[in-house]
């Protein structure tokens, strides 16, 4: 079970993030960045912040439940968006989906993503308690 940890020392979190998360014993799993792209491979919401970053965390929560986890699972995101300012109009949207204690986050402004009407894509680190992680029957060895 990770752990979320907002030293004293420090400034205090002024949003849905924490400063530090302690990894546990569960099983890491560390999810390829999201866009907002539909099941089918359309995107979602062209142009649109809000309507973008809600798709790209539906896809996270998505993929996480493949193997068993929630987005409470979550520990660590980076946000590669090619606007700073109107993502961060969507903390309300981000709240839907975590809740206090939140994973570390780092948020970075980018030129552009692969496609111009892309405007968001979120990559995750989660950790799913060993109880309730379940490998996708898709689960390949990477590695030999």
């Amino acid at each position: 079970m990770a752990k979320s940890c907002n030293p004293e020392n420090i400034w205090q979190p002024f949003g849905a993030f924490s400063m530090m998360v302690l990894q546990g014993s569960g099983q890491v799993v560390h999810l390829k960045g999201q866009v907002s792209l539909d099941a089918s491979g359309a995107i979602v919401g062209p142009g649109d912040m809000r309507a973008q970053v809600r798709q790209v965390l539906t896809n996270i929560k998505t993929v996480l439940a493949a193997a068993g986890g929630k987005m409470s699972d979550v520990i660590s995101l980076t946000h590669f968006t090619t606007d700073i300012q109107a993502f961060m109009q969507t903390g309300d949207i981000r709240q839907e989906f975590f809740a206090d204690p939140y994973p570390v986050t780092t948020t970075v402004e980018v030129a552009k993503l692969y496609d111009a009407d892309l405007v968001i894509e979120i990559t995750a680190i989660a950790e799913i308690p060993r109880e309730r992680f379940k490998a996708p029957p898709q689960a390949q060895v990477m590695h030999l």
